[in-house]
């Protein structure tokens, strides 16, 4: 609240402290302030809708998002590998494997498993947003969750940077009761996590 906002107020009724409320006033106008300023999620996935739906309406003939399926999506991921920043070694490169390689090499830059990853998260949520139905949603296809897990273990092998599943710690609880019969919860859930922490496929 700006200073002559609170002068405002300062004329009416308010605690011995000299607190003074905001008004319903300037409650209504912050919260339509809020709502109307996306988060930096909200627009990243609206751009990300936008940026797909023009690459069908590039295709030829245009793809009409109604006729889209796995497939298009596939393409896409595909597609959006010559704007990728992550060098990926090729089988025949000497430094295949080698998390950092000496010297720079020809290999080609993809996009990074864990940004496709995110993608397909935003743009299977925002397909539903904009009156796509869940059963058809293309993002959703198993074929899309067997894509990201070939690339993430090719690129895993690739750069030797492996995608190791989290332990985690017994609690204190755990420890003093010997851990017994505890040991199947914490296992699937760090299964489950190793997967992805965006997409959720059923």
């Amino acid at each position: 609240m700006s200073l002559e906002r609170g002068k405002e107020f300062a004329g009416g009724e308010g605690s011995s402290s000299g607190y003074l409320s905001p008004s319903p006033t300037d409650l209504h106008d912050q919260q339509q302030q809020q709502a109307a300023t996306p988060s930096r999620y909200e627009s990243q996935k609206r751009r990300d809708w936008n940026t797909f739906g023009q690459y069908l309406k590039n295709q030829r003939p245009p793809v009409p998002l109604s006729q889209c399926n796995y497939s298009h999506v596939l393409e896409f991921l595909r597609y959006l590998d010559q704007f990728g920043k992550t060098k990926v070694h090729l089988q025949g490169c000497m430094f295949y494997g080698q998390p950092e390689p000496p010297a720079p090499c020809t290999c080609p830059l993809r996009q990074a498993w864990g940004s496709l990853d995110a993608l397909i998260g935003r743009l299977r949520a925002a397909y539903e947003e904009n009156g796509g139905a869940p059963e058809t949603n293309p993002f959703a296809s198993g074929a899309i969750r067997v894509y990201l897990r070939e690339v993430r273990e090719c690129q895993a092998k690739a750069r030797g940077i492996p995608y190791k599943k989290k332990k985690k710690k017994p609690t204190t609880a755990q420890s003093s009761m010997g851990g017994g019969g505890g040991g199947g919860g914490p296992g699937n859930s760090d299964h489950d996590s190793s997967t992805s922490s965006i997409m959720h496929f059923s």
